[in-house]
């Protein structure tokens, strides 16, 4: 079997169609896409054309930064916001530098290590979605002009198409669906797409652990593993800019390529940037009584240990080196001789250390909960073309029988090809909950219980008579289950209500616990193991015609209504919905 090629599945679309994938990194961005047509297997291209990167053949990425002016208008991004006289003038004019604003995204479960050092400011007056979606808005503009440009007929092809674009957003394994929603206003105000529900319907949203995964199928890293089939399972390992994401999968058939996750996905802050910042916190520390310990000569020497030290770090034995100035620059109580600062090759192993560490902390619970039935690890992304982070995970994981290996050409833009694979192939057919999933119900008062006297101020009773207490949780899904993309996980709920004008206004709110695996009898609401993941409504008004009134206690008249609450997680977004039998027919909302 040729991965490449016999993996590939023809466009089943009846017109001409477009899809673009945009990988919008914490340091680094790209953009793939492919053109559909009918009947034909799709050709990946990349966007390697920027403004101010012509220069540099092939590129498939630009740095994620902007400069904003003092009215909160961006000026400038991507590969021009790098260039020195671009620097100069943002710093003449009074300009705002916004970087690293994908982190602010984060969902508030997700802890961010910063050494000590914040993120830096947002421009004035700018949310995080705002400048997230300027950004969309640039590669947007960058793809357009690439694309009309590039290929023949480029203009007619665009107007045909530009109606109806299709999008692939790819984000962090640990992102969920507020961050997703905040995606999608992103993509409205970068102008992506109209503020309509036909337009928000144009954006897919897939992992990066995924789009890696289809990435490692379509550059043939697969392909051994494929063509001589074991039955073990392997991780994918993308470690990017900001985060390393942690995703395991199996092989369930062949032909056509069929895989399935095989444990909860992992997503930790593990990425190159973090080196970086480590890097700027020991600079400061080591130079603190040297005239280059200045802000700017830090800024500069974090720098060039980014562009070269870092990239090129393999030996801990062997002395580093910082070149960052001319041989006129000499201070040699602080290592620096001839504009290069020295540095042990065990400092430097000490600023990756703990994104290593982190790193096989993450694959080792991987091994681990499939019961070393992993066997692999595909280490792709930007970071992984760091030969001390590609050697060390090799090193340390060879003990438990993991091998490690990596593609050799553009792992930095995995994700993004990767994210066209997923729309065009779909190869993974079942994923693990990552979390439990629930609501709320009333559970029935038990006076024998010291938990449930304990928690008498929150009981109340029902119209037909029952003592119940509130803040009761119910799971509908369970961490660690393997769900299909047609799984629908369902379940029935009863309410007694005393107006039947309560009904245009119905809702439910759907929970998420990430404590463990074992089912909280409570919500918690003040606990960060509890958060609400969504919250479902609809109009149930339809019932009041069919609805039996009843006698309640002390004369009231009540209503029984009857719904159920489904749960959709097959596919990369999560789902809810509710659902109810008016007569005969079903409704959802």
């Amino acid at each position: 079997m040729t991965v490449t090629s016999d993996t590939r599945k023809p466009y089943g679309g009846n017109t001409r169609s477009l899809v673009l994938a945009f990988d919008v990194g914490t340091t680094f961005s790209g953009v793939s896409y492919a053109i559909l047509e009918p009947n034909e297997i799709p050709k990946i291209h990349g966007v390697t054309r920027y403004p101010g990167q012509e220069h540099v053949a092939g590129s498939y990425k630009i740095p994620t930064i902007m400069f904003y002016d003092q009215d909160g208008n961006m000026k400038v991004a991507g590969a021009e916001a790098d260039s020195n006289a671009i620097i100069d003038l943002a710093e003449d004019e009074g300009w705002t530098k916004a970087e690293l604003f994908k982190l602010r995204l984060r969902p508030q479960s997700m802890k961010l290590k910063m050494n000590g050092m914040r993120l830096p400011s947002l421009p004035k007056g700018k949310s995080a979605v705002e400048v997230f979606g300027e950004f969309l808005g640039y590669l947007f503009r960058c793809t357009r002009s690439f694309i009309i440009d590039t290929h023949a007929g480029g203009s007619a092809l665009w107007r045909a198409v530009e109606d109806d674009l299709q999008f692939v957003l790819s984000h962090p394994n640990g992102w969920e669906g507020a961050q997703q929603t905040k995606m999608r206003r992103a993509a409205v105000h970068g102008g992506l797409i109209p503020d309509t529900d036909a337009g928000k319907a144009r954006i897919r949203f897939v992992t990066e652990g995924e789009a890696s995964l289809h990435a490692c199928v379509l550059n043939g890293l697969a392909k051994e593993m494929l063509t001589g089939y074991s039955g073990n399972g392997f991780l994918v390992a993308d470690a990017g800019g900001g985060t390393l994401d942690i995703s395991s999968y199996a092989v369930r058939g062949t032909a056509p390529l069929v895989m399935e996750e095989i444990a909860p996905p992992d997503c930790v802050f593990a990425g190159s940037v973090f080196v970086s910042r480590r890097a700027r916190a020991f600079f400061e520390d080591k130079l603190r009584s040297s005239k280059y310990g200045t802000s700017d000569s830090l800024e500069h020497i974090t720098k060039r240990f980014d562009e070269t030290t870092k990239r090129l770090f393999r030996d801990k034995k062997e002395p580093q080196y910082v070149q960052f100035g001319s041989p006129l620059d000499k201070d040699l109580a602080a290592g620096i001789r001839q504009g290069q600062l020295k540095l042990t090759g065990a400092e430097v192993a000490e600023l990756f250390e703990p994104s290593i560490e982190a790193a096989i902390n993450s694959i080792t619970h991987q091994v681990e909960t499939t019961g070393g039935f992993v066997k692999s690890v595909w280490l792709v992304g930007g970071f992984a073309a760091s030969p001390w982070l590609f050697g060390q995970l090799q090193e340390r994981l060879a003990p438990l029988g993991v091998t490690v290996s990596r593609p050799d050409n553009q792992t930095s833009k995995a994700v993004a090809d990767g994210a066209i694979g997923f729309y065009c192939d779909h190869h993974v057919s079942a994923r693990m909950s990552k979390f439990m999933y629930g609501v709320e119900f009333l559970r029935e008062y038990n006076p024998d219980d010291p938990d449930h006297v304990a928690r008498q101020d929150r009981m109340c009773e029902l119209p037909s008579g029952p003592k119940l207490l509130a803040d009761a949780f119910d799971c509908i899904l369970a961490r660690g289950v393997k769900v299909k993309e047609s799984s629908v996980f369902t379940r029935k709920y009863c309410t007694e209500v005393t107006s039947l004008t309560t009904l245009s206004v119905f809702e439910v709110e759907i929970w998420c616990y990430r404590g463990g695996t074992s089912t909280p009898m409570w919500i918690n609401r003040q606990a960060e193991d509890f958060t609400t993941l969504c919250i479902v409504q609809a109009d149930l008004s339809p019932l009041s015609d069919s609805a039996q009134s009843k006698p309640g206690r002390n004369g009231k008249t009540y209503w029984t209504i009857v719904f159920s609450v489904e749960i959709h997680f097959g596919l990369t977004e999560f789902k809810a919905r509710i659902k109810w039998v008016d007569s005969v027919s079903p409704f959802v909302q």
